[in-house]
């Protein structure tokens, strides 16, 4: 959902502008606290409380509120929207008008409120763009209404050409947009890496990490959506391990043993489902050429599913890593070197 914030000087012009819709048939009054009758009567009842503050310039607010394409609501349930939104941005005892439109292939409300409140108080405005986006969020969870991205709050990463084409002929949101706002929550609600797995389990998403061979850090990681596997940089910079780390708790030696068994029980459950990953690309939103019913890779290295990936089975399940392990693995490296050396 998409909210519009107008704020203005003359109450007369956004009524009428509304009240002609009505006429039009293509808009009604689905809620109000004032009374009804022409706009000018509408217009005196708003500037009785107006006069509380003489000063006020613009003491309008017209606030559209856009729903996507694939959404709809009754008028009782987008009535109850409206005033939760009103309520949430604070006009709680405001005098208000809600009107639904039909003009466009989208639905949508407009709702004219007088920032004026009956007790003479003025709504406070300083944020209210911001607030306006995170009350929207609130509301799209609240009424089961697609959930939209703000760029500015989740940093994701745009979605491309194809996928925008593709979300258009399916009508169906972008997996991208899908994971991104799931990520967004779980890193909200996690405390720790035992926390974070978890929350993208609920939500059937599926993480794999990529841990070094040499010092069995986690340098990165990749999540499993469905048959789409997206690298969680190319989702956007926040959802990079490197940035995840800023959100949650990670200790290597506390959550090796929790990383690693994570790691065991996706690569078993991908030899289950007989998933078979074609050759991974650089280029989001160009698939691989895998055989049918194989899971399609985003932004992975060209070895990050094949040859990677058996390293990582045979590092995880045989070798275990140890530091001392690795330190005798280097003392040995470094003889072998001076021996040779010698030689020569």
């Amino acid at each position: 959902m998409i909210a519009k914030i107008i704020k203005g000087k003359d109450f007369y012009g956004v009524l009428a502008y509304n009240e002609k819709k009505v006429e039009q048939g293509q808009g009604t009054v689905i809620d109000a606290n004032i009374a009804q009758g022409n706009t000018i009567d509408k217009t005196k009842e708003f500037n009785l409380i107006r006069q509380l503050r003489p000063r006020l310039a613009k003491a309008v607010c017209h606030v559209s509120l856009n729903l996507p394409h694939t959404d709809n609501l009754s008028d009782c349930e987008f009535a109850s929207l409206g005033f939760d939104y009103l309520k949430g941005m604070g006009f709680d005892d405001n005098q208000y008008i809600t009107y639904r439109h039909t003009d466009q292939e989208h639905h949508h409300i407009h709702i004219v409120a007088n920032r004026v409140k009956l007790s003479g108080d003025l709504v406070d405005d300083s944020r209210d763009l911001y607030r306006s986006k995170q009350l929207v969020r609130e509301l799209e969870r609240k009424y089961n209404l697609t959930q939209l991205q703000d760029k500015n709050l989740t940093k994701g990463a745009a979605l491309t050409q194809k996928e925008v084409e593709k979300a258009i002929r399916t009508s169906k949101p972008p997996i991208k947009l899908i994971l991104q706002q799931h990520l967004e929550n779980v890193l909200s609600e996690s405390k720790d890496v035992a926390g974070f797995i978890d929350g993208l389990k609920q939500r059937n998403i599926f993480p794999k990490f990529n841990i070094s061979k040499r010092t069995g850090r986690v340098t990165g990681i990749s999540f499993r959506y469905g048959n789409v596997i997206y690298k969680g940089s190319t989702l956007g910079r926040k959802y990079s391990w490197n940035n995840i780390l800023k959100h949650i708790d990670y200790g290597q030696d506390r959550d090796c043993s929790i990383i690693l068994e994570n790691n065991i029980a996706e690569r078993r459950a991908e030899r289950t489902n007989g998933e078979i990953t074609g050759r991974a690309t650089d280029n989001p939103g160009k698939t691989t050429n895998a055989p049918r019913g194989s899971v399609q890779t985003f932004g992975q290295p060209k070895d990050y599913l094949g040859k990677a990936q058996t390293v990582a089975s045979d590092h995880v399940e045989e070798i275990p890593w140890t530091p001392f392990k690795l330190e005798l693995e280097d003392r040995k490296k470094r003889a072998k070197r001076k021996s040779k050396g010698k030689r020569l």
